[in-house]
């Protein structure tokens, strides 16, 4: 196991010798940089979702009717 020298490190941390992210750091998760809002962001689609559904099997059910 070879262990990083300075310059290897800043490349990997984004140069600011800091490797935690902070403020503007250009740090993202999967593409996402306001974290905050994620899970509100998923509970949202998977309401849209479920309302979808619902809507689907009513409108099935209603066919046969």
């Amino acid at each position: 196991m070879r262990l990083l020298n300075d310059m290897e490190l800043e490349v990997v941390c984004g140069a600011e010798g800091v490797c935690t992210p902070t403020g503007n750091s250009g740090n993202t998760y999967g593409g996402v940089t306001n974290t905050g809002s994620v899970g509100q962001d998923l509970i949202k689609i998977y309401e849209g979702l479920v309302d979808v559904t619902s809507h689907i099997i009513e409108r099935v059910a209603n066919s046969f009717s």
